[in-house]
């Protein structure tokens, strides 16, 4: 693909846009490591919603998204919305609790809320673990998706993007703090946004010329793309497994792997493309997209912006917010933007994809020039992008800079405040000034680039590196919520969760080499919490002093705190007030509500230009989202009077002495 001047003229001036202003910041960030890394707790909470939204939308997530509907239809993103059940119930349940922490980063929590040497070793592990390893395996995933979109469009080798990406990120999030990283987000946020939709709309228009006639249109197209689609299905076949060209037999029977997805008419025996629920019948497939997501998987599973209990850089902005209430806005302002808003123009670009490239020897054939280790069903988005008129292109080039961007700096400005706050000062070295932790944070964050770009050469598809992500997580989830509501939860039991879902995750697959990701990711999670849980019952309790101190700051609800709270001098009163705990629950159950019965209605509505009776359920829909948004509304009216309520007591408190 060409670019033309006017291309680069808007390539170059959304770069400018996105990443002058936040030059700006870079005197503020550089006062003190509160202001490098948690923006000084000033954060307006619109600031911090259209962060968290930006930040998860990256180079990779398009990609995936695309994967996954031409492998499993439009119901393979179930392994992801289910994570509305855990992102709502970090906004009810848990950001004012987090907020209410004032701690830094979510890995000071633990020597607030554990004791004795075992909280200062999770807090160091957990540094090292999650900011390095497990961060630069994401920053990984973030950095393939932006080669092979590089590779797919401009036929660039891999190691050009990964030094172009490298200097662009390294150099700004070195220089600009968290600041400068918010502000870069929030006007990436809208170009990314608007490069999307012009991506399925000219999808929409490649479609209609080809099923409908030179000049359709793109509401043609997608007329003519639901009317086709709506009686295909994707099958995905067993096929023998073949390493180095030879058929793999055991013990005298063919080993079976998935093969490449095959469309067809439907016919009960594959998963329809635009159904939005899986085809239960296929029990396997069901498993894996959709029982195991919404029954076991988003509150057993530690996945970074999706975390159980809230943690990662959903925490790190939540810390930054400049009150309880803040937080607790900030934090819905994502989840609705994050479940809602962005999804379907990924989805129509995806369903598209499959009549212009039903089959990975098509997608070959369109890019003679591209390495075809690279190719892949992820590969079909950045495809698509070939359609795009010029000067969209350069929007779509703009836009593709700033998701890899927004992403990539999050997670060297969160990586960094691991290993600068919660290892190197706590500790290394624990008496230096403000300005030597900030050009150590400068200097791990081009370590963690140049490691996170070395990973990304041994990646294949953006599939694969969710599964790992999944895999060396489960188990885990259900600990980052229980520490909240039961004092039994301790530092050691953090630890052997860690331990175990990292042991898991290695010896299952191998003990397991013919079960699915499902069953395999059903047995982790059953061992890995099973071990903490008699580890809560048998280990090191934590000490009674740091247990009552943490009760007092942060006045968790529920009965695993009963005698924590009576000795702590909390009464029953000031704990309801503070957490309203009814008013959650309803919130949580309306927030998840009004997210799936918008996401869906949206879907219907798009669906109905070609199959006119999904109308009816689109208005059912829109119905349900409107009784449910208006009890949200209601909820949050309170818990946000509520929280400024809160927060002029602790002022007043403070004031005090």
């Amino acid at each position: 693909m060409q670019l033309t001047w006017i291309d680069w003229a808007i390539v170059i001036a959304s770069i400018l846009i996105c990443f002058v202003p936040a030059l700006f910041y870079a005197k503020r960030s550089s006062q003190s490591t509160s202001e490098f890394f948690a923006s000084g707790r000033s954060v307006p909470w619109w600031l911090a919603g259209l962060s968290m939204v930006a930040t998860t939308f990256s180079s990779d997530t398009p990609n995936w998204v695309t994967e996954q509907v031409r492998r499993y239809g439009v119901a393979g993103n179930w392994q992801w919305w289910a994570f509305v059940l855990t992102g709502v119930a970090t906004v009810f349940f848990f950001a004012r609790l987090w907020r209410r922490s004032g701690v830094m980063t979510d890995l000071e929590f633990y020597e607030h809320r554990y004791s004795g040497k075992a909280a200062s070793l999770v807090r160091g592990f957990r540094a090292v673990y999650l900011g390095f390893f497990f961060n630069c395996f994401i920053m990984g995933m973030v950095t393939l998706a932006a080669c092979k979109i590089a590779n797919i469009l401009f036929g660039m080798p891999a190691w050009q993007t990964i030094v172009i990406c490298g200097v662009l990120n390294v150099v700004f999030a070195a220089h600009s703090g968290l600041w400068g990283v918010l502000i870069i987000d929030m006007i990436q946020f809208f170009i990314k946004m608007t490069a999307v939709f012009a991506a399925a709309w000219f999808s929409l228009v490649e479609v209609g010329e080809r099923l409908v006639g030179k000049g359709a249109g793109g509401w043609a197209g997608l007329k003519a793309l639901v009317e086709k689609l709506s009686t295909q299905q994707v099958v995905i076949p067993k096929v023998q497994k073949m390493v180095d060209g030879v058929a793999q037999v055991k013990d005298g029977v063919p080993v079976m792997v998935e093969g490449q997805p095959v469309m067809s008419v439907i016919n009960g025996t594959g998963q329809p493309f635009l159904d939005m629920l899986p085809n239960f019948s296929m029990s396997e497939l069901a498993l894996m997209i959709f029982i195991l997501p919404i029954a076991i998987g988003w509150w057993a599973n530690w996945y970074p912006g999706a975390e159980p209990g809230g943690g990662s850089y959903i925490a790190q902005r939540m810390l930054a917010s400049k009150s309880e209430k803040d937080s607790l806005g900030g934090t819905l302002f994502f989840n609705i933007a994050h479940y809602v808003l962005r999804p379907w123009p990924w989805i129509i670009t995806a369903l598209c994809s499959i009549i212009v490239y039903p089959d990975l020897a098509s997608i070959k054939s369109a890019f003679p020039a591209a390495d075809v280790a690279l190719i892949g069903h992820d590969s079909a988005f950045p495809a698509m992008l070939k359609f795009l008129p010029v000067g969209f292109v350069g929007l779509m080039v703009g836009g593709l800079i700033a998701a890899n961007s927004s992403t990539i700096l999050t997670h060297l400005n969160w990586g960094s405040s691991y290993l600068v706050h919660d290892f190197y000062r706590r500790f290394i070295n624990k008496d230096a000034t403000e300005g030597h932790y900030i050009n150590v944070g400068r200097l791990s964050t081009v370590v963690l680039y140049v490691f996170a770009a070395v990973l990304s050469l041994f990646m294949t598809s953006a599939q694969q590196a969710f599964e790992v992500l999944l895999s060396i997580g489960a188990g885990t989830g259900l600990i980052y919520i229980a520490r909240w509501f039961w004092w039994r939860v301790s530092a050691w039991c953090e630890i052997v969760a860690m331990v175990m879902s990292l042991v898991t995750s290695l010896a299952v697959p191998l003990l397991m080499p013919d079960t699915g990701f499902a069953t395999r990711t059903i047995v982790q999670v059953t061992i890995t919490t099973l071990a903490w849980l008699i580890t809560a019952y048998v280990g090191p309790e934590t000490d009674r002093a740091t247990l009552i101190s943490f009760y007092r700051k942060v006045k968790p609800v529920g009965p695993g705190w009963t005698d924590i709270r009576a000795e702590a001098g909390v009464t029953d009163a000031e704990v309801a007030q503070e957490n309203r705990i009814g008013s959650a629950l309803l919130g949580w159950i309306s927030g998840c509500v009004v997210i799936w019965s918008s996401l869906f209605a949206i879907g219907n509505f798009l669906y109905s230009s070609g199959d006119p009776t999904r109308l009816k359920m689109a208005w059912i829909l829109t119905a349900v989202f409107a009784v449910s948004g208006y009890v949200l509304l209601k909820v949050t009216q309170q818990l946000w009077a509520d929280s400024t309520a809160s927060q002029a007591r602790e002022d007043e408190r403070l004031k005090q002495g």
